[in-house]
């Protein structure tokens, strides 16, 4: 089918482009390059250089078009930037996607996939965070992704557009062609490569005090592969109807352990230092992916974290420079 992908010259946008045009869909990529990079995106995807905040523009894309489903991963998506500018995040991320959803309707798109977030779920304790666990945004960013998680709700009762949300927890890894360069980098998986390449001194640890095994902060990693493949299912699912779904490895991992496979990957010393906690981190993150495992049958090919350090490195080693090179 003809899918229109929002965001698809970012980060897990591009690789979902490539992994769609793999499989035999055509594909529309809609960006206007705030975040993303031109070179990101597949050849052989339509371009179109636009921004969301022009109802007209997303409008006219849509109508001239037509696809079948649209992918929604265009976003402002720091959740440290949300905290100080909660205006930005509100004001871009939900008019902005409501923008989108209004076109969507008008332009009869009858398949609808939103990229939100584990931000949604706050500080949720010790347990694996399954989709009825309680939903208290942890920032504006997250409170954003809720806002149009209940749009898609109330549209999808009142006009013929069925939607997935795909809540991610810590996107990583790279493919052959496509990785993560962004300007700032905030993530800590490249953050330590750029360390081990020669790019920067140290990295950081934002507090080793937190009430886990080493003390520092616990997260679930997926491969952004994994990701792309769970939106493939997802597109295919919505004939039976909405779905809400956690996307995560089941497996947490601190930052500690992160270090020590990276400097385990690429064999760099990788100094660390401790530094402050940072507001609003919570001790762990991991989801339960067990609904999509049973409801679509989706299982992670990159489960261990030394697989996805692995193809990352091999990216930036390729890209030194990211898309500049």
């Amino acid at each position: 089918m003809k899918v229109l992908v929002t965001g698809g010259a970012g980060y897990i946008g591009s690789v979902m482009c490539e992994v769609l045009l793999q499989h035999g869909h055509e594909v529309v990529v809609f960006d206007n390059l705030s975040q993303g990079h031109r070179a990101a995106v597949p050849k052989e995807a339509i371009w179109v250089e636009g921004d969301l905040a022009s109802a007209e523009t997303i409008r006219s894309t849509i109508e001239a078009h037509r696809p079948a489903a649209v992918m929604h991963f265009a976003a402002r998506s720091l959740v440290g930037e949300s905290m100080a500018s909660p205006l930005l995040y509100l004001r871009d991320n939900v008019v902005n996607g409501l923008n989108l959803i209004d076109a969507c309707v008008a332009g009869g798109v009858e398949r609808f996939i939103l990229s939100s977030t584990a931000n949604l779920f706050g500080m949720p304790g010790d347990q694996l965070i399954a989709e009825d666990s309680p939903v208290a945004p942890g920032s504006p960013y997250g409170e954003s992704k809720w806002a149009l998680e209940r749009a898609l709700h109330w549209i999808s009762q009142t006009h013929d557009l069925r939607y997935a949300s795909l809540r991610y927890f810590n996107a990583a890894g790279a493919t052959e062609r496509r990785g993560e360069d962004h300007h700032p980098e905030t993530h800590l998986i490249p953050l330590v490569l750029q360390v081990a390449a020669g790019r920067r001194d140290s990295i950081t640890i934002f507090g080793d005090d937190y009430a886990t095994p080493d003390g520092t902060c616990i997260r679930d990693y997926i491969h952004v592969l994994d990701l792309a493949d769970a939106h493939l299912l997802a597109l295919q699912g919505l004939e039976r109807g909405n779905c809400v779904y956690n996307l995560g490895n089941g497996q947490g991992y601190s930052v500690r352990q992160v270090i020590e496979t990276a400097r385990a990957v690429t064999g760099a010393d990788i100094p660390a230092q401790i530094g402050l906690r940072r507001s609003g981190d919570p001790a762990r993150l991991v989801a339960s992916s067990d609904r999509i495992r049973k409801e679509l049958g989706w299982a992670p090919q990159f489960a261990r974290l030394e697989e996805i350090v692995a193809s990352a490195w091999r990216w930036h080693q390729r890209h030194p420079e990211g898309y500049a090179d």
